[in-house]
């Protein structure tokens, strides 16, 4: 019986080590870019404008995740059309980045989200 028990003890104990350890499953975090950022340009001229938010993870993935970024802050120009597309690139187990991007007349002078990475 004390066998048993010790084998269920060492599983068990096992398992919660595999979960309190394991690689993240999803991570969220929240970014923001404004004319308070350094070469932040989405305000001034016209034209094709980029700006590029850097994001990192704290632990890495296992593989490479999934990321979905969401806009629920703009603060942009009302006196002239609002254009943006704000997209992922180089996701990696690392880390991603965010791009912002405006044309023509429009004049962002805030724009912030949400983002979530995850394993399917």
């Amino acid at each position: 019986m004390k066998k048993i028990i010790s084998a269920i003890f060492v599983v068990l104990f096992l398992g919660f080590l595999t979960v309190t350890f394991s690689q993240p499953k999803f991570v969220t975090g929240k970014y923001v870019a404004n004319t308070n950022n350094s070469g932040f340009t989405l305000d001034k001229n016209t034209g094709d404008r980029s700006y590029l938010v850097e994001v990192n993870f704290l632990n890495p993935f296992e593989t490479r995740p999934v990321v979905i970024v969401t806009v629920s802050l703009l603060d942009a120009d009302k006196g002239t059309n609002v254009r943006y597309t704000v997209e992922t690139s180089g996701i990696s187990r690392d880390g991603f980045t965010i791009k912002i991007t405006t044309w023509d007349d429009s004049k962002i002078y805030g724009i912030g989200g949400n983002w979530i990475a995850y394993i399917e």
